[in-house]
């Protein structure tokens, strides 16, 4: 376990800044954890580009398939839901999915680690269950949770247990 896995993602670190349960500089410096993990990925990126290739046409692909089956906009709630789950390690990634600017396979690593990637959307009686899949990137070690998801009195999607 790395000092970035221990640490909130974006949005609870923005959530804590905002209700003042920590300073300015000590969101910095956490937001500063992140970003030297995106930088290195980007350098991974640069130094095996067919790796890299080929992460992004898989995830582009599967990002493209769940757009055409639930819609981008309703994809997009389902992820900004589960970046709200506590304690759920792909948050990390999926902070600022409800961002249109953000194409929505960035969202998505189906071989690089750690994975993260929707396996199934049922809707169920006014209930949404989303089964993902994270973790490792070696079949059969990936971790498979199932979310029922419902939306609040705002009408927004929200995590109501995990499975």
């Amino acid at each position: 376990m790395n000092a970035a896995t221990m640490i909130p993602s974006p949005g609870e670190l923005f959530a804590r800044f905002e209700r003042g349960e920590m300073e300015r500089d000590e969101l910095h410096a956490m937001m500063a954890v992140h970003a030297r993990e995106l930088i290195a990925e980007m350098e991974d990126d640069r130094i095996n580009p067919a790796a890299a290739m080929i992460e992004n046409l898989l995830s582009r692909r599967a990002a493209a398939r769940l757009a055409r089956r639930h819609g981008t906009g309703f994809l997009r709630e389902v992820l900004a839901a589960l970046a709200d789950v506590p304690d759920f390690p792909p948050a990390r990634y999926l902070w600022n999915a409800s961002h249109p600017d953000v194409p929505l396979y960035c969202f998505l690593r189906m071989r690089r680690e750690p994975v993260f990637h929707i396996v199934e959307i049922r809707q169920n009686h006014g209930a949404i269950e989303v089964t993902t899949e994270h973790g490792s990137a070696r079949r059969g070690l990936a971790i498979r949770s199932t979310f029922t998801l419902r939306r609040d009195t705002r009408w927004r999607l929200r995590a109501e247990r995990a499975g």
